[in-house]
């Protein structure tokens, strides 16, 4: 399936191949999303940069923070997105495409047994990140190239994790909610969750006129049990909160396997950063 390519600065990869617009359901959809956020999306910056995130113990037990296809060069680029095999919900037959330019990387683990990075690449790598041992994904890539360095190789598998697991979308907060919420573009795209929200979003729900789209939204506003339920004011910017960047919706599964997040990135994390251009 093809993806429009991002550029070594970062820009994010669609989540999904663009339709012909329509422009009533994005309507819908955005008077949806309204619903579970509890205010317009008028309201939210638009000029500012959103991701959809995945977190929780599932990409640690399946190794997925450190697969080596988060470092492919043509992924750190942005030119192609990371594609994982485990569907994040129920009844979801799509496989989530995730946005390695985009996601945080996170040099501090290696421990005292891993052999350490070339000298010279591990300076061009500190004055890179943008905080602590953390760079995006397009500002690695660049350095990844000049220095030759292969981080899947055994020698370097250890130095690097996934430190926030972004989603591919166009950095606007309706695509993030779209690719977090798993509608896609059109009705068409929706799944037919059957899980049963809570009562008290049950009443809120009542608002969206569409069935299915009521449905699917539902899978989100559950106990956990089955489906996920909404984190409210529990939010958290998956550890990028002294980086400025701030939660506006957070939904997990009841067993701690699923965490999916919709973040404002600030300009410090969304990049790039001086230091790459």
């Amino acid at each position: 399936m093809s993806r429009e390519p991002s550029t070594a600065t970062g820009s994010p990869i669609p989540s999904e191949p663009r339709p012909p617009q329509d422009g009533d359901w994005d309507r819908q959809l955005a008077a949806a999303f309204a619903v579970l956020l509890g205010r317009p999306l008028g309201e939210y910056d638009p000029d500012a940069t959103y991701a959809a995130c995945v977190a929780g113990n599932l990409l640690y037990e399946v190794g997925f923070r450190r697969d080596p296809a988060w470092v492919r060069p043509e992924a750190l680029r942005g030119a192609e997105p990371v594609v994982w095999d485990c569907a994040l919900f129920d009844d979801a037959e799509r496989s989530p495409l995730f946005d390695a330019s985009g996601s945080i990387f996170d040099f501090s683990t290696a421990d005292d047994t891993s052999p350490a990075l070339p000298a010279d690449f591990a300076a061009a790598l500190g004055s890179a990140c943008f905080a602590r041992i953390l760079i995006r994904g397009a500002d690695l890539a660049p350095l990844v190239a000049q220095y030759g360095i292969d981080l899947a190789a055994p020698a370097h598998a250890d130095t690097w994790t996934v430190f926030v697991a972004r989603l591919a979308s166009d950095g606007t907060l309706p695509d993030a909610l779209r690719t977090a919420l798993a509608t896609g573009r059109t009705p068409e795209d929706l799944i037919p969750f059957t899980a049963e929200p809570d009562e008290e979003w049950a009443d809120a729900l009542a608002s969206i006129t569409h069935p299915e789209l009521r449905a699917h939204l539902g899978y989100f506003c559950t106990d956990g049990e089955e489906g996920l339920m909404p984190l409210g004011a529990d939010a958290t910017a998956c550890g990028l909160e002294d980086e400025g960047c701030a939660p506006i919706a957070a939904w997990e599964d009841g067993h701690g396997q699923v965490d999916i997040a919709i973040l404002q990135l600030s300009p410090l994390v969304a990049g790039p950063h001086p230091s790459s251009t």
